[in-house]
C-alpha cells in the first residue's frame, strides 16, 4: 500500500516556497503540455523496405551515431527501427539507460535473411525481427520490424501459421492464465480490456490461425527486442500500423528460431550470429559449421574460421564478412555515420510541473547515475510514467509525477510496485489560499 507524504505545517508563504524549492530541483525537466509521444506523420516514418537482389541475402547497412546528453539506448533503438535486443549486443559493455553523451555506437542496421522461403511473413525469434515479403522476383522487397516475443516460460510457437483475420483497435479478451498471473501480484485485471492506453493490444492486431496467438502492437514499446510476451510477437506502434495495411488475410506467417545465419552479398560471404535462446545453441552452432565446410568445399575458397568462432562467440548480431580479407572485401560492410537527430521518434517527454499536482517519490539512492537510470527505466514503462532526479543532500531522489489527482498518483504507485517492486511514496500538493 503507497503512503502519503504532506509537507511540514508551514505558513502558506513558507509552503508555496518550499514546493517551489522541490520543483525547481528536479533535474532534467523538459517543459511540455503533455507526456505523450511527439506528433510523427505516418507518411515520413522512414519504413525498413529494401529490395533483395537475386541470389543475395544481405539487406541494409550498418550506421554509427554519436550518443547526446539524455539518450537512452530503447529511444535510439526505436528511432532507427531497431530492438533493444539488437542495439545492445551490437554495443557490448554500453549502458542501456545511461550511455555516456559523445560515445558512437553501432545501429546494426544490415540483416541476413532467414533461411526460409521468401513469402509472406517470416519470423526469426532469435534475432526477434520480422520480415514482410512483398512481390516476387526480379521485384522482391522485404520490409523487416523488430518484435518482442514470449518469455521461456510461455514461448512463442514455432512452426507454419496464416493471418486468419485482422482488427483495427482490438479488445483484449484477458486470457484465465496471464488474469492469474496478475490477481497473484495484486493486479485484478477485467475480463475485457477495451481500446486505449490501457490495452496491450496497441491500435492493431493480426490473428493467427493458430488460436490464442497474434501479431499486434503495443502500449509497452520499451520492450521491443525483449522476450516479454505470453506468446504473441509484438510491434512498435509505428511498425505495426504499415504491417496491418500491408497484410491481407491469409498471409502465410512462418515461425523460425535461427540465431546463426550465412547469407552472401556481391560475392561476399557472411555470418550473423546471436545469443541462442536457452537449449538450442549447441544444435546451431553445430548445423551452420557443417553447412560453412560445405560452402568451403563447394566453392574452393578458404573461409576465415578464426573470423568465424569470434563472430559465434561475440553474438553481435551484425553480418560479417568470414573469406579472408585478400578473396574479397566489401565497403560496404564500413559503418556509415548518421547525424543524430534533432528529435528522437517516441522518446518520452515530460510534461509541466504543476504546484497543484501529486507526485510519487520513487526512490533516495546515493549515486546519480543510479538515479538517473531509475527515472529513465520509469519513463519508459508502459503507459508512460514521468519521472524526474532530484538533488537531495548528499544524496539524490526519483520523483514520479505530476499528477492530476489523488487516484491517478495511486494508480502509478501501485504500478511502480507491480512492475518495478518500488514502494512509492504519494505526495500531496500545496494547497492555495
Amino acid at each position: 500500500m503507497c503512503r502519503i507524504a504532506k509537507l511540514p505545517l508551514l505558513t502558506n508563504g513558507l509552503r508555496f516556497v518550499a514546493l517551489c524549492t522541490f520543483i525547481a530541483s528536479l533535474n532534467g525537466c523538459a517543459v511540455m503540455k503533455n507526456f505523450q509521444e511527439p506528433g510523427h506523420p505516418e507518411s515520413e516514418i522512414k519504413r525498413s523496405t529494401f529490395p533483395v537482389a537475386g541470389g543475395e541475402d544481405v539487406v541494409g547497412r550498418l550506421a554509427v551515431i554519436k550518443l547526446e546528453e539524455g539518450d537512452t539506448l530503447p529511444d535510439i533503438a526505436r528511432h532507427f527501427g531497431l530492438g533493444v535486443n539488437a542495439i545492445s549486443a551490437a554495443n557490448p559493455g554500453v549502458d542501456v539507460w545511461v550511455p555516456e553523451a559523445g560515445e558512437r555506437i553501432t545501429l546494426p542496421l544490415s540483416f541476413i535473411l532467414p533461411d526460409a522461403p521468401r513469402k509472406g511473413i517470416v519470423i526469426n525469434q532469435a534475432t526477434m525481427r520480422l520480415f514482410q515479403f512483398k512481390g516476387d522476383s526480379p521485384s522482391l522487397v522485404v520490409s523487416t520490424y523488430p518484435v518482442g516475443v514470449g518469455t521461456e516460460e510461455r514461448p512463442t510457437p514455432m512452426g507454419q501459421t496464416r493471418v486468419a483475420r485482422k482488427a483495427p483497435r482490438p479488445t483484449w479478451h484477458v486470457p484465465a492464465s496471464i488474469a492469474e498471473d496478475h490477481r497473484k501480484k495484486g493486479d485484478i485485471l477485467p475480463a475485457e480490456v477495451p481500446p486505449g492506453p490501457e490495452n496491450p493490444l496497441g491500435e492493431y492486431a493480426l490473428y493467427l490461425s493458430k488460436t490464442g496467438y497474434l501479431i499486434h502492437g503495443t502500449n509497452k514499446p520499451a520492450s521491443i527486442g525483449l522476450r516479454a510476451t505470453n506468446g504473441c510477437m509484438r510491434l512498435y506502434p509505428e511498425n505495426i500500423s504499415m504491417l496491418y495495411k500491408d497484410t491481407p488475410v491469409n498471409t502465410p506467417v512462418l515461425i523460425v528460431n535461427q540465431p546463426y545465419l550465412i547469407g552472401q552479398r556481391d560475392g561476399v560471404l557472411y555470418l550473423e550470429a546471436h545469443t541462442p535462446f536457452e537449449g538450442s545453441g549447441a544444435g546451431d552452432l553445430e548445423k551452420i559449421d557443417a553447412k560453412l565446410r560445405s560452402i568451403e568445399k563447394q566453392s574452393a575458397r578458404t573461409l576465415d574460421w578464426k573470423k568465424v568462432k569470434e563472430v559465434q562467440a561475440e553474438a553481435r548480431g551484425i553480418p560479417v564478412p568470414i573469406f579472408e580479407m585478400g578473396q574479397g572485401y566489401n565497403e560496404d560492410v564500413k559503418p556509415i555515420k548518421v547525424e543524430h537527430p534533432e528529435t528522437l521518434y517516441g522518446r518520452p517527454a515530460l510534461p509541466e510541473l504543476k504546484l497543484e499536482a501529486w507526485y510519487v517519490l520513487a526512490a533516495d539512492v546515493r549515486e546519480e547515475i543510479d538515479a538517473r537510470r531509475l527515472a529513465a527505466i520509469i519513463n519508459h514503462q508502459g503507459p508512460p510514467i514521468p519521472a524526474r532526479v532530484l538533488s537531495k543532500n548528499n544524496g539524490y531522489r526519483v520523483v514520479a509525477g505530476p499528477f492530476d489527482g489523488i487516484s491517478a498518483a495511486k494508480e502509478a504507485a501501485k504500478r511502480l510496485k507491480i512492475d518495478l517492486d518500488i514502494d512509492g511514496i504519494v505526495i500531496e500538493p500545496v494547497k492555495q489560499i
